[in-house]
């Protein structure tokens, strides 16, 4: 973890190496120039030499994962390792062996003992992100491991003492997950003793040209740009842009940019923010007339009386969601009003995202 402070005392805050980082990372730098950010870094420097369990609360590419390394590197643990696992991105046949670890033989596959993530971060500090999508029987184990402080493995009797501060984070609101039934309820106040909500970027305005400054230094630097900056105008619509992606948006939005652009000043029509001709043309229809085309169109589709029908409805609704945003899946999500995870199985399912596959 690198913190910067530059001539402005505009502090900055990056990963020492992004690259090797683990499945969670979606921020690489986070900046503490709006006052939100300021009372953020002010908490964190606060609850970072307890040993108190962390919950992170924010938006997808918001910078939980670096948050949570900077609690690391500020408290007692900063020499142990740091470890973080995206609940997410393991099926839930293995996530259980994978944050517990498991014995020879446990299972079809086991030819050795495997130690699990409590197990290797055992000194230092856990970061589970996305723990909203840990299934139901993992959270209840999950529980027991916090309240025992020990693990046992996947085809053990035996408990193993472990000394691991755990930093969880989400993306979701653990409140109406408990009120669902999706998240037990006595594992959400383990995990809600300091508590870190973090922003998202449009709601810290003051931070979004000082990061766009950064990335500008950065990927300028990378592509052989000498005195790469931002135009008047292209910076005056990065502030009105509402960045539903956050901080990993913004990066990816300023990498272009500088691919693109001709000379080394960046223009507003080099970001690609969807502002385009299309979408305003596509405004001046009333919903009550959409909705009636709609209608006109699913009539002829129900005449041609296909087996498929239903699952061609939904592909051509995501498709074309997907496009409209600019293949964002969480503007996808936001805009089709579910959850991103429902997004990319929809996209995985239907070819949108390489390789990947689902079961029907």
């Amino acid at each position: 973890m690198t913190t910067t402070n530059t001539q402005r005392a505009l502090k900055v805050l990056t990963a020492s190496d992004p690259t090797a980082l683990a499945l969670s990372i979606r921020a690489s730098c986070l900046v503490f120039e709006d006052d939100k950010s300021k009372a953020l870094l002010e908490l964190v420097q606060r609850i970072a030499p307890s040993h108190a369990t962390a919950l992170i609360i924010g938006e997808t590419g918001t910078g939980k994962e670096l948050i949570a390394r900077h609690i690391h590197e500020l408290s007692t643990r900063r020499t142990g390792p740091f470890v973080a696992v995206n609940c997410a991105a393991i099926s839930d046949t293995l996530m259980e062996s994978e944050l517990f670890g498991h014995e020879r033989g446990a299972f079809t596959g086991a030819v050795t003992a495997k130690a699990g993530w409590f197990e290797t971060a055992d000194g230092g500090s856990l970061f589970l992100d996305e723990i909203g999508d840990l299934p139901l029987g993992l959270q209840a184990k999950l529980l027991r491991v916090i309240q025992e402080r020990e693990v046992v493995r996947v085809g053990s009797r035996h408990p193993i003492a472990i000394d691991v501060r755990l930093i969880a984070a989400t993306n979701v609101k653990l409140e109406e997950a408990v009120a669902a039934g999706r998240f037990r309820e006595d594992l959400y106040y383990r995990l809600h003793v300091a508590t870190v909500n973090l922003p998202p970027l449009r709601d810290r305005p003051g931070d979004i040209l000082p990061l766009a400054q950064h990335f500008v230094s950065i990927y300028g630097s990378r592509l052989g740009i000498t005195q790469a900056r931002l135009s008047l105008e292209a910076a005056k619509h990065l502030l009105a842009y509402p960045w539903p992606g956050n901080i990993r948006e913004l990066e990816n939005t300023i990498h272009h940019a500088l691919v693109v652009c001709p000379g080394t000043e960046v223009r507003p029509e080099d970001l690609r923010l969807p502002t385009s001709h299309a979408r305003v043309q596509a405004g001046t229809a009333t919903s009550g007339q959409s909705l009636a085309a709609l209608s006109t169109a699913l009539q002829q589709l129900f005449l041609d009386e296909r087996s498929d029908l239903y699952q061609l409805i939904d592909d051509t609704i995501f498709r074309a969601a997907y496009d409209y945003c600019d293949h964002n899946q969480l503007r996808t999500a936001r805009l089709l009003g579910i959850s991103r995870n429902i997004v990319r199985d929809r996209l995985i399912r239907y070819g949108l995202l390489g390789s990947q596959k689902v079961a029907p």
